[in-house]
């Protein structure tokens, strides 16, 4: 695997090494071994899976200590923009996020360390998207951020009249509204 660093210390792009023939495609899509070598060491315990429509945007999203979580992401069938904020208080890229399309075609996958808010937003018409996490989910630890926060500046992808949105992702604070739960 190809490992891509983005300019948020800890946020990686992860390039499969892909496997082409007539048949179609093989790759390898982790690998505990080479993860741990070349990104980090990081032992998965859950692995989630949801289907969308276009324009359905799922996010921002965290789990506050002693909760947090740990994902590798990735998309098996469509496209979608994934993005992660960082949220560790004193990290030098506090409050800036990446944006990555990934999708059925390119294959990437996105690992967002404990830390960070994500989400993501269907660019194409269904996305089967997968992710693992390192912790277990616990409700009580949900904590969120507004999608089209304006300190954040989140190109999404899509026109804004297009996401579609639930009830609670519709009334997340704004980012300068959050308690500080992370320190780098």
């Amino acid at each position: 695997m190809n490992v891509v660093r983005t300019d948020i210390e800890g946020l990686v792009i992860i390039e499969p090494r892909l496997f082409q023939d007539q048949r179609g495609y093989f790759f390898e899509s982790f690998s505990e071994r080479e993860f741990a070598s070349k990104v980090a060491p990081v032992e998965f315990v859950q692995d989630n899976e949801s289907k969308s429509t276009y324009g359905v945007l799922r996010g921002l999203h965290f789990q506050k200590p002693p909760y947090a979580q740990a994902k590798l992401v990735r998309v098996v069938k469509g496209r979608v923009m994934d993005v992660a904020v960082d949220l560790r208080k004193g990290s030098p890229t506090y409050g800036m996020h990446a944006a990555v399309e990934l999708s059925e075609d390119n294959h990437r996958q996105l690992f967002i360390p404990r830390g960070f808010a994500h989400g993501f937003c269907v660019l194409s018409e269904e996305v089967i998207f997968q992710y693992k996490c390192d912790n277990y989910y616990a409700p009580e630890s949900e904590g969120a951020i507004r999608w089209d926060d304006s300190d954040l500046g989140i190109e999404w992808g899509i026109p804004a009249e297009d996401v579609v949105l639930s009830d609670k992702d519709r009334n997340h604070p704004g980012f300068k509204e959050l308690e500080d739960v992370f320190f780098f």
